[in-house]
Order: C-alpha cells, then sequence, then structure tokens
C-alpha cells in the first residue's frame, strides 16, 4: 500500500520528516518497506532555467538552424543553436543548461552538453513542452508570459508536484489503516496529536428531481446501502491536484467523477461506485443476487457468468450493472456523455465478496478492503465527502434525498480487560492514564473503570480487535516494543539463543557436509616417520618433535603435516584395490620453532589444526548409467567444489585466490583473506605418490583449520530480492592458455562494479581450429540493475566497455 506523504499531512499535524513517520510508522506495525519520490515532471526541472532571447539569427552553414544569444542568468549570454521555427528575439523561454538532464515524453532521457552544431558553438537547449516531460506538443518551443528574471529555476514557473510516497507491507488483519486517514488515526494516537477532516457541513440537497429508489432483497450480504443523486454534471479529465494525488500512489486519472471515488477510496479507505443514472432502468436500483450462469460484462471487457452466490447491484429490470465491491459493469459506467450521477456507498458482507472475488479471480482495491472488513459507520461520511469533491471538479446539483438502508446496524465489539493480564502480557507496569489516553485516541469507548480494570467498546471497523489479547497488543504497539526493558531475571529461554562460535560443533557439521558429498572421514596416527620431514623444501627435519622413547624409528616423530599419513592410507587401500577414493580428515600438525629465543622452553613447541582432502582414481564409481569406458578419472574441480562448499558454509565472503606451483603441486590453487592464506589445493606432484609407490593421479587439499575458524562469520546478510529482470549475455574468448579464468573474472568486475552480477564460464576448448596455444572461453555475463529496468542502450555500452577491456588489457579475441 502507498501513502503519499504531503497528502498524509492533509489529516494530521506532522512537523518530522518522512523518514522519521517511515520509522515511526514500521514501529507501530505499519510497517515501512520503502520510501520514494513521485516527481509530476521527471527529474524535477532540475538544471532547466527561464531565459531570454537576445538576438536570432540564421545559421550560417544550416537553412533550418538559427543561431541565438540568450540570456540566463549569467554573466554573459550563451550561444544556443535552436531548430525550432518560431524562436525569435525578445521571447522568455525555457532553456536546459549544460549537464542538465532532459526526460522527454517519448524516448531516453539525454544529458545535454556543450557542443557544436554545423561549425557554431552551442551551449544549452531551447526546449519545447514534450523535451521535458510537460506534454505531447513538437510544434515549436515554448515562449513563456512571465516577469520572472532570467536564470529563475523553470520549477519555480511551472511549479511541478513533488510527494515521497511511503510503501507500508500492510498485513491483512489491518484493514482499517488501508488509507490515507487510517494511516493518520495510528499516528495519532502514537504521537498523542489530533487529527482532521475536511468539513462536511456545506453538503445540502439543492432539489430532489432525480431520485432513485433502492431495494436491498439481501439484507445479509448487503447490511448497508447508501446512496445519492448528482444532476448535470461536466465529465472531462480532473484537475492537475487529482491527477497528481492519484499519480503518486500509482494510479492512472480516468475522469473527474471516477477520479474522485478512487481519490476517496485512499482518502478513507471506503470504495464508492458511480453510475450513470440515466442507464439505471425504471430509476430503482435492487440488490440482489442473479439466476446460476447469468452473462456479466465487467469493466475490463470479459464476460463473465455469474454465480448464485454473487451479490449483484440491478437495475429496475433486474440487469446487471456491477458485481457489487468488486467491479463495475460495461453498460452503467460513467463516461464523458454522462451528465447524471447515482453515486454508492455500501458496506458488503466480507464473506460474500471474497467468495466472488476468488471465484472470478478479480483482485481490486475495493475487493481488497471489502473481503477484510470496511467502517460500517462510514458510508454517510465518504459519501458526502465524494458528492462535495464531484460538485467541486465536474460541477452539478445535489439532485436527491441522501439514501440509507441499514435494517441492523453492526454493533461494537465489548468486552472487559484486567489491568493484571496487561501488566503480565507486556512485561511492564504501564501509567494507567497513559493506557487510557491510548485507547481513547484509538476511537476505543473506556467505561466503568477500576483499579482492576475496564470495559472497553471497540468500533467495528477494527476487525482485528476483539478480545483482551487484542487490546493489549494494541497497548504495546503504540508504546513502543523497543520502550519495554528486558527485566534482569528473565530466562535464556525467554530470548533468542546467540551461541558463541563452537569449533567443535562446527567441525562436526563440516564433517557432515563433506560425508554428504561422498567423503570417507580417516584418523590417522600423529607419528610418523622421520625421514617423511626431508622430502619436501618446507620442512625441516630439525623442527620435527621427537619421541623420547619411540616404540619404532618408523614412529619415531609428530607429523608435521598430514599429507604422508593421508597418502599411506591411500596406498593402504590401493594395494587391496580399492581404487576410488575420497577421504577427509581432522587433525593436527606439529613442530619446533627453530627460531624461537624465548625463555619458556615449552613455548617453542607448536601445534595446528588441519583439514585435509584427498580424491584419486574415477570422480564416480562404474554403474548401469555410466560405461566403463564412459567414466572420468577425478579432476581440480571434483576437489575444489567441495572446498568451496566448506568456505560458503563458513560464510567467508569474497576469497582471493592464486596460482599454486611447488615441490607439493604440479599445479593448483591457494585461497585466502586478507592477505592470509587458509587453504592449498591441486594434483599432487608424481614423486610426492612415489614415496609410497602410488601410480595414480592424487589431488589433496590442506586447509589451515585454525585460521578458517577464525575467518568464519557468524552474520548472515541478506539483501532484497530485486524487482527487475536480470539480463544475460553470452562472449566467446579466444586468449592465450596460461591466461586463468581467474583473471578474466577480477577484470570484468573492476571495470564494471554496478550492474555485473556474475561470469561463469560454460565451456572451454582448445584445438587445431583456434591455433596451437591459444584457449576459447564461452563465458555468460549476467547483468542487473536493482534500480530499473536494463534498456537495450545500457546493455550495449556496459558490453562494449567490457569486450573493449577483455580486448586491450588480455588480448582477447572475440568472437563474433
Amino acid at each position: 500500500m502507498k501513502i503519499a506523504y504531503q497528502w498524509l499531512k492533509n489529516y494530521i499535524d506532522l512537523p518530522e520528516s518522512v523518514e522519521e513517520i517511515a520509522d515511526i510508522l514500521t514501529a507501530i506495525g505499519l510497517e515501512t518497506e520503502g520510501v520514494h519520490m513521485y516527481e509530476q515532471i521527471p527529474g524535477g526541472l532540475a538544471g532547466i532555467v527561464i531565459g531570454e532571447v537576445l538576438t536570432c539569427e540564421k545559421h550560417p552553414n544550416a537553412e533550418k538552424l538559427s543561431l541565438s544569444k540568450v540570456d540566463i542568468g549569467e554573466d554573459a549570454p550563451v550561444p544556443i543553436v535552436c531548430g525550432a521555427p518560431n524562436v525569435a528575439a525578445g521571447q522568455k523561454v525555457v532553456v536546459a543548461t549544460v549537464n542538465a538532464t532532459l526526460y522527454p515524453g517519448e524516448g531516453e532521457p539525454f544529458k545535454i552538453k556543450k557542443s557544436k552544431i554545423r561549425g557554431e558553438v552551442s551551449q544549452g537547449m531551447i526546449c519545447a513542452e514534450d523535451e521535458i516531460g510537460l506534454g505531447g506538443s513538437h510544434a515549436g518551443i515554448m515562449v513563456l508570459d512571465t516577469e520572472l528574471p532570467n536564470g529563475t529555476p523553470a520549477a519555480e514557473y511551472f511549479k511541478p508536484a513533488i510527494d515521497q510516497v511511503i510503501e507500508i507491507g500492510l498485513t491483512p488483519n489491518r484493514v482499517d489503516a488501508a488509507s490515507h486517514f487510517g494511516v493518520a488515526r495510528d499516528l495519532k494516537a502514537r504521537l498523542q496529536r489530533p487529527t482532521q477532516f475536511p468539513n462536511l457541513e456545506s453538503f445540502e440537497v439543492h432539489n430532489t428531481h432525480r431520485p432513485i429508489e433502492v431495494i436491498v432483497e439481501n439484507e445479509e450480504a448487503c447490511p448497508r446501502y447508501s446512496g445519492v443523486t448528482i444532476q448535470g454534471v461536466k465529465v472531462e479529465a480532473s484537475p492537475d491536484w487529482l491527477q497528481n494525488r492519484l499519480k503518486s500512489i500509482g494510479l492512472a486519472p480516468i475522469n473527474n467523477v471516477v477520479d474522485v471515488t478512487n481519490f476517496v477510496l485512499h482518502e478513507l479507505g471506503q470504495p464508492l461506485h458511480a453510475f450513470d443514472a440515466d442507464k439505471i432502468q425504471n430509476d430503482q436500483i435492487r440488490v440482489k443476487m442473479l439466476p446460476q450462469n447469468t452473462s456479466f460484462v465487467t469493466l475490463d471487457e470479459k464476460e463473465r457468468k455469474l454465480q448464485d452466490f454473487d451479490l449483484m447491484i440491478c437495475d429496475g429490470k433486474d440487469q446487471g450493472m456491477c458485481i457489487a465491491g468488486v467491479f463495475g459493469g460495461t453498460e452503467s459506467g460513467v463516461t464523458e456523455n454522462t451528465q447524471d450521477v447515482f453515486l454508492e456507498a455500501a458496506y458488503f458482507d466480507p464473506a460474500h465478496i471474497r467468495k466472488t472475488s476468488q471465484y472470478h479471480g478479480l483482485k481490486t482495491d475495493a475487493s481488497f478492503r471489502f473481503e477484510r472488513g470496511v467502517d460500517p459507520n462510514a458510508t454517510l461520511i465518504a459519501l458526502k465527502r465524494a458528492a462535495l469533491l464531484i460538485l467541486e471538479v465536474a460541477g452539478g446539483k445535489i439532485a436527491s434525498e441522501v439514501v440509507d438502508i441499514y435494517p441492523k446496524p453492526v454493533a461494537n465489539f465489548e468486552f472487559r480487560i484486567k489491568y493484571f493480564n496487561i501488566d503480565r502480557l507486556i512485561g511492564k507496569k504501564l501509567d494507567r492514564d497513559y493506557i487510557q489516553k491510548t485507547l481513547e485516541h484509538l476511537d476505543i469507548e473506556l467505561s466503568d473503570i477500576n483499579e482492576e480494570g475496564f470495559a472497553v467498546s471497540v468500533p467495528p471497523y477494527r476487525v482485528d480487535v476483539q478480545r483482551e489479547a487484542d487490546i493489549i497488543e494494541e497497548i504495546a504497539r503504540l508504546y513502543g516494543l523497543d520502550n519495554i526493558e528486558l527485566d534482569a531475571s528473565l530466562g535464556a529461554s525467554y530470548l533468542a539463543n546467540f551461541p558463541e562460535k563452537d569449533p567443535d560443533l562446527m567441525q562436526e557439521q563440516i564433517a557432515r557436509l563433506l560425508a554428504a558429498q561422498g567423503f570417507r572421514e580417516m584418523m590417522n596416527n600423529s607419528l610418523t616417520r622421520p625421514e617423511y620431514a626431508a622430502t619436501l623444501e618446507g620442512l625441516k627435519s630439525e623442527e620435527s618433535v621427537r619421541m623420547l622413547n619411540p616404540l619404532s624409528e618408523d614412529l619415531s616423530v609428530m607429523r608435521q603435516t598430514l599429507l604422508f599419513s593421508g597418502l599411506e592410507a591411500i596406498a593402504y587401500n590401493l594395494n587391496r584395490r580399492q581404487n576410488d577414493l575420497k577421504l577427509f580428515e581432522f587433525g593436527k600438525a606439529y613442530r619446533i620453532d627453530s627460531e624461537f629465543t624465548g625463555e619458556n622452553s615449552f613455548e617453542k613447541y607448536q601445534e595446528k589444526q588441519v583439514l585435509t582432502l584427498f580424491m584419486t582414481g574415477n570422480a564416480q564409481s562404474e554403474s548401469w548409467l555410466k560405461q566403463t569406458s564412459q567414466t572420468q578419472e577425478v579432476s581440480f574441480h571434483d576437489l575444489a567444489t567441495p572446498v568451496q562448499h566448506i568456505m560458503t558454509r563458513l560464510n567467508l565472503g569474497k576469497v582471493d585466490s592464486q596460482p599454486l606451483s611447488d615441490d607439493v603441486f604440479a599445479y593448483g590453487l591457494s585461497y585466502g583473506q586478507n592477505g592470509k592464506e587458509f587453504a592449498r589445493l591441486g594434483l599432487l606432484n608424481y614423486p610426492m605418490g612415489q614415496v609410497l609407490d602410488i601410480n595414480q593421479a592424487v589431488f589433496y587439499a590442506e586447509l589451515d583449520w585454525d585460521v578458517l575458524f577464525k575467518l568464519y562469520n557468524t552474520r548472515i546478510s541478506f539483501e532484497e530480492i530485486s524487482k527487475f529482470p536480470e539480463v544475460r549475455r553470452d562472449l566467446s574468448l579466444v586468449m592465450d592458455k596460461n591466461v586463468p579464468f581467474e583473471e578474466i573474472r577480477k577484470l570484468v568486475f573492476q571495470k564494471e562494479k554496478k550492474l555485473l552480477k556474475s561470469i561463469n564460464v560454460f565451456d572451454i576448448y582448445e584445438g587445431e581450429n583456434i591455433g596451437e596455444g591459444k584457449r576459447s572461453y564461452s563465458v555468460s555475463l549476467i547483468l542487473e540493475d536493482k534500480q530499473q529496468t536494463l534498456t537495450d542502450k545500457v546493455i550495449d555500452k556496459t558490453m562494449k566497455k567490457l569486450m573493449q577491456a577483455l580486448e586491450n588489457d588480455l588480448g582477447a579475441l572475440i568472437r563474433k
């Protein structure tokens, strides 16, 4: 639901800013989903001023152009080349200055730049009305009749309407707030500030020449029906103020009579309907059900088959004119030929309206309110308000007595409230006077007040307040849940659980994650062979922690890395014909700091928790789904995927990667964050496997669990799903095969930070067709603007920028 801020201020004094009001509304249960600007003229005429044409001569190099000097209030007149046939010296004109952005009635916005037109300098643009969004005429420039000084902003002359619109996520139970006055009513209770409503005392019946008889045949479905006739109206376009009110909340103006009914709907929350009185047969309205499968054509020009539960507004010949509370018909609506109007304001039973709306799939502003329950006591107020507005904008006279059929008034909700329950449920003892004043500001009557509590009488428009707990909720939300302190004696069971980071729990979760992806956990001995330390350049034999009383030479030192104990497990399984392996281990690595110089000798002994992953053999075991000849050996990406899943589970955010090649890895990647490396993964060098007689490729990942756990981010951030669609563009890039995809990714995100959402490789090709030493990447680029729908012009401009960067910085050949 949209609430226009300036419109809202008509009903309650609001010195607060729109942002403050939005926060208050959220605090009292009318959650603000956003605030946006409404401008009658897009751009608000920024950078557009009033100027005066001082001189005007024919362009020396173009027959249809003029060269003028225009005073726009600056130190010297500016030259402007103009193509309008009616430009002349002495005119007051509208000038778009350099750097101003124009929003024409048709086409894309464009920015005014200093330019040369046929060899002559032009520093602005003299505007026609369609070029600034004021109208549709392009016959010539606008010539103004004004004494405003040159350089005056054009907005001061045209005074375009500007408003800020609050979008409220209205919950289904709060139909009482589905209008500007309804929102003002809630603010009244929170701010303890009175509301005001336009005076209706000027409403009077001028004559009774056009009475319309009303007969309600189904009082259960229509408990109240009110109406009045207005004679001699002139149906035409609404005045600007009324059109702008509707446009600000996203409604399209239709004509002055219909616009008034829509205005009052969003002002008071009471739907109305206007009939052409001349089309009401026998000057009679009958509110009834029509026979099953009766045909009826609604305003959307669709023929519908009525059901026997559909309440209809019919004329004196039982011809349907409107589906009550849902949608009007084509035959009885107000047109430019209408002279007399019958105005309807009714209260329909919510259950009947809901059933009809759902069956026919018709969801309208009227049905939205009727099916939730409008105020049965507001029909006359809305009727008189709408009638007075129609007289104001369309002329005419009240030509009948007001019809008001209300045989069984809807009763208030009455029950008793105990202070004890208020204190118990809110958790705080509130001042009794504050409670009473708050409820009175909500139009809730109090009686029989004593020390224990009071009785309440709740108006029927508050369909969500029918029991004691509802009253307490009203008090709490208007007092402010943030103002209710937490008692120091409350137990933890009352609060959400925010546990500290638990390394054991997270380790268990990661182990389950890997097991779900087909990995098996292993637990190896922390004692190992001393000669392993001499195998790698990164390990030093003197840094091995030696056992004082080793059981054997093969188990005489603590392992500095989990690599060799994992390879021993692989060799053990391979020797037993278990060739396809996916293994992981959580364990500790130990070393002596050979450069330690401290006094406490124990501090030179270091240990760290490490997670290792091993993959070898086929990525998937043989099955009937894949023939033996089609089985695929494990690749680097088969190992990189679970590592990526681990980083995602730890919520690490942006991670840096670097190519890796050393005495351990033939190739691979290292991952880090903020300059701190936490993972290394890739294909083990062949000599590493030969140490244990392993003759097949082994992929290995080593993750520093201590560093990873410190980087583990428990905070999860969310963002709103974009309302605007993504756009995909594909590129085929041919480049040197030594250029990794990571460089492509970094480059495109460096060049386009706003619109580029993601980049993905969906195909790679190497072969004769593209040349030796070359590789072809087929990539998809996903673009998205969270503020508006992307246009072809913006997309093409963005793709051109990215393609130029790929060609210039990476030497890419883009295949077209």
